[in-house]
């Protein structure tokens, strides 16, 4: 399969109609989008990424008469949906019989949100249906943040890559749910900090570990380049590396090591997260044989940035 990078929405459209799987831009990190109503495109979203049918999918709708299409949305939501809809915060809502259970790996539950790209918001204007969409990597590697960075991954096994740019968030969506009790509960820090969601909604509580994953991205080693990741004190880790090519993720500082990739020396936590997975791609087809990284303030998007690494080097 011969596979184009191109910005007409209406050639993505056509092909999302014909049951293709097309990779989409949105602010947080590229999807890998099908119509949720078709079984058979979104069988393909778990072949093209080898992504276990255990993992469920979000459901990306452009209004509120798609999102009553996919799921009940009880009056506790409605205050979220105004204030973070378009934008990274999905989230997970009981569903409607018309979701396959594919897309929720059997879950009664859905995970839902409006992204904010203006490209893909023209895209969703365009169908009649929703898009279901996981990130468009391989299963468990580092997210994809630009059209490129999809093409390097999964060029030649899908048809047309949406190109809308640079992905302005660059880590993927806060998820929000609710459990038994009906406390809010976070199955993953992402886009949205936990602070503005508390602003509005009240303590916001972490989610329990289950054998099944309860919403999407919540395996323990995820997100992860091939090389190994370490994470900790950095200056301890260059000493317990010495000898070898190592790369450096710092904050703010600079460190003296074969590589040091600097996210923010302005002390942006929204940057250093807008950049995170770009630089994890470079170290990990660098010359450097090791990526550790420092731990980051455990506030704002620094959550999400600690998540994602903690994820990657997960095992290591």
């Amino acid at each position: 399969m011969t596979t184009s990078i191109g910005t007409d929405v209406a050639q993505a459209a056509h092909l999302l109609k014909q049951g293709a799987v097309v990779a989409i831009p949105t602010e947080t990190v590229y999807g890998l989008a099908a119509d949720t109503f078709n079984e058979e495109a979104v069988l393909t979203i778990f072949s093209v990424k080898q992504r276990p049918a255990f993992d469920p999918l979000i459901v990306h709708v452009r209004d509120r008469e798609q999102l009553d299409r996919v799921a009940q949305v009880p009056a506790e939501a409605e205050a979220l949906i105004a204030r973070f809809w378009p934008g990274p915060l999905t989230l997970v809502l009981p569903k409607r019989p018309a979701v396959p259970d594919l897309v929720t790996s059997g879950l009664d539950t859905v995970a839902v949100r409006m992204p904010a790209h203006p490209m893909t918001r023209a895209l969703l204007n365009a169908l009649d249906t929703p898009l279901a969409a996981p990130s468009a990597n391989p299963f468990g590697y580092v997210s994809p943040t630009t059209a490129q960075h999809v093409m390097d991954q999964l060029g030649g096994r899908i048809p047309y890559i949406l190109d809308g740019g640079a992905c302005t968030v660059g880590v993927e969506s806060t998820i929000l749910g609710r459990d038994a009790k009906g406390r809010w509960v976070l199955y993953r820090p992402g886009g949205i900090a936990v602070e503005s969601l508390e602003a509005l909604v009240g303590e916001v509580h972490a989610a329990s570990q289950a054998a099944k994953p309860q919403a999407p991205g919540m395996l323990e080693s995820h997100y992860a380049p091939r090389k190994p990741v370490h994470v900790g004190d950095v200056p301890a880790l260059l000493r317990r590396f010495a000898g070898r090519a190592v790369g450096v993720i710092s904050f703010r500082h600079e460190h003296h090591a074969h590589r040091c990739e600097v996210l923010s020396p302005e002390g942006d936590l929204a940057a250093a997260a807008r950049h995170l997975f770009a630089v994890l791609r470079e170290l990990d087809t660098s010359d450097c044989q090791v990526i550790v990284a420092e731990r980051f303030p455990e506030e704002g998007l620094g959550r999400a940035i600690n998540d994602r690494l903690r994820r990657a080097a997960a095992g290591r």
